[in-house]
């Protein structure tokens, strides 16, 4: 038995028989988990014992609660689908192909074609559906693709090399959890080890005045704890930060990838139609909202003619995946007929497409005419 995960493109690394998909590149992800886990180690091991007796038993208790949700939204990150967008199979690429050509003609010889794009209407406002010549497929609103993974990504946000993984629509709340409570859990360590340090110089000072002598190991238990603030301080500023901004780009229903191209704050002015103009709705579609299910289908069984289908597409060079067609003369794009207010679409894999021969056609109307083939009127009352 094929199991689909094993043959599907892109760059990732499936676990657990496809129930876990990361990137390939891991390495510093393996060193996120050794600072998380060795930093709470070192703090569970000395200040926690000192505090829980000193001051309070609470102290470790909510440092575990801390501790253990960071690492549940940290792992749930870095092994679930980011929302990865399947590639065209050969007879849905091909049709995508004569339609963009029958629509917009060929372009003469020595002249540059134009990019293809589809216009969208969200909002009340045009968005452009940009073609991925990789995927073989109009990329839906706000999708792109990550030049790591080499997938096209629904709400693409950014690629997360300290998660391991692409961060979209479908573990993007996930990753926002993570950095705030690892900014909580760094600051409640960061604060705790500054209290032991103080407690510990004064109970040194209180012995040094009786006359007796330091506790053995005291010397070197305070250096580990020096070295947990230095730790805590560095990482700080930059997850503290780093949770600031997102929260900024929450609040605005905005995604990272849109905010460094300036999407909707460059020249033009383009107001984001993704927004409803208030905070609390923005937070609540991008935190609250409904999880939309994984396309990939990582652990179905492979179909013998899926797998020829899926091993063309891998084998095919670079050089396959350069345009071929143009649009219509001035570089103007098709536009799409198509209205959606809540700014999704239909994947192009969901939608059923004909897979056509030319030996299913008669002669004069053979697709190396470039010409859509025209269905017989059998074929439409058959479909009727």
């Amino acid at each position: 038995v094929v199991r689909k995960w094993e043959k599907l493109p892109g760059r990732n690394t499936f676990c657990c028989d496809g129930r876990i998909m990361m990137a390939r590149q891991k390495g510093i992800f393996y060193l996120t988990l050794f600072l998380i886990l060795g930093t709470c180690a070192l703090f569970f091991a000395f200040e926690c014992r000192y505090l829980a007796v000193q001051l309070s038993p609470a102290i470790p208790v909510f440092a575990a609660v801390l501790f253990l949700f960071a690492m549940a939204t940290l792992l749930r990150t870095s092994f679930s689908d980011p929302g990865v967008i399947p590639r065209a199979l050969p007879d849905e690429a091909a049709f995508i192909e004569m339609e963009i050509e029958a629509t917009n003609g060929t372009v003469p010889q020595g002249q540059r074609p134009p990019p293809r794009i589809k216009n969208f209407q969200i909002n009340n406002q045009i968005v452009k559906l940009k073609y991925c010549y990789t995927c073989k497929i109009f990329r839906p609103p706000r999708a792109s693709h990550c030049s790591i993974c080499d997938n096209c990504v629904e709400r693409f946000d950014h690629h997360c090399p300290w998660v391991g993984n692409c961060v979209g629509k479908r573990n993007y709340r996930y990753f926002y959890l993570f950095i705030l409570s690892l900014s909580l859990l760094t600051i409640y360590i960061f604060t705790f080890n500054i209290v032991y340090v103080a407690l510990r110089l004064v109970h040194l000072n209180v012995v040094t005045q009786l006359g007796c002598d330091c506790l053995p190991g005291s010397r070197s238990l305070t250096a580990l704890t020096v070295l947990e603030v230095l730790i805590c301080f560095f990482t700080l500023w930059s997850v503290v930060g780093l949770t600031g901004f997102h929260t900024f780009l929450v609040a605005l229903n905005q995604t990272t990838n849109e905010d460094i191209k300036g999407s909707w704050t460059g020249k033009n002015r383009v107001q984001n139609p993704y927004s409803h103009g208030n905070i609390v709705k923005n937070c609540c579609e991008v935190l609250c909202g409904p999880l939309p299910p994984s396309v990939l289908d990582r652990r179905g069984i492979l179909q013998q003619e899926e797998s020829t289908a899926q091993e063309e597409t891998c084998t095919r060079g670079p050089s396959a995946q350069e345009p071929t067609a143009a649009q219509g003369p001035g570089g103007q794009a098709e536009e799409s007929s198509d209205q959606q207010k809540d700014g999704s679409l239909p994947h192009p894999s969901a939608v059923p497409m004909p897979s056509l021969s030319n030996a299913e056609m008669p002669e004069e109307k053979q697709l190396t005419t470039g010409e859509l083939p025209v269905p017989s009127q059998d074929a439409g009352q058959a479909e009727h």
